[in-house]
């Protein structure tokens, strides 16, 4: 994993340079003062509960998460629905990495039951508190790209 990032002088600051020349200069988060972590496991518990109201409360656009939530429920059926959002809570699943650009998070889970899949969820600080990531922007494109050159060189 070393040789995926190269770091700058301070510890937390991170910059990956992808194939095409670009740079993405990211921060790994660390200090739970500073981390999305606690709005996740808010959100995985209202999932994994099957309660999508309480789910799409916390994100930045509550209507359109919820209409999304609510169809993939219902292509999935509520059970499986519950089950998939539930083993984000697993032992064998962890969080990877916690990314930030400004106000925007990435955080990177390792799912091990799911043969160690990076999944990743977006959020954004608002007024001192964390909310899903339901809006399109320059740096949540970036923190995308970030979560896809993982994807193709993590190897576990």
């Amino acid at each position: 994993m070393g040789s995926l990032f190269s770091v700058s002088a301070f510890a937390e600051d991170r910059t990956l340079q992808l194939p095409n020349g670009e740079e993405i200069h990211y921060r790994v988060i660390t200090e739970p003062a500073e981390s999305a972590r606690e709005t996740a496991k808010q959100l995985l518990k209202h999932l994994a509960a099957g309660d999508i109201q309480g789910a799409a409360a916390l994100s930045n656009a509550p209507m359109r998460r919820y209409e999304v939530l609510r169809d993939y429920r219902n292509q999935v059926g509520e059970e499986e629905f519950k089950r998939v959002y539930a083993q984000y809570q697993s032992p064998a699943n962890r969080l990877f990495l916690e990314a930030a650009i400004g106000r925007r998070h990435l955080l990177v889970w390792d799912l091990g039951e799911a043969g160690n899949h990076l999944a990743g969820q977006y959020y954004v600080e608002v007024d001192g508190k964390f909310l899903l990531d339901d809006e399109s922007n320059e740096e949540r494109a970036q923190l995308a790209r970030l979560l896809q050159t993982l994807r193709k060189r993590t190897t576990h």
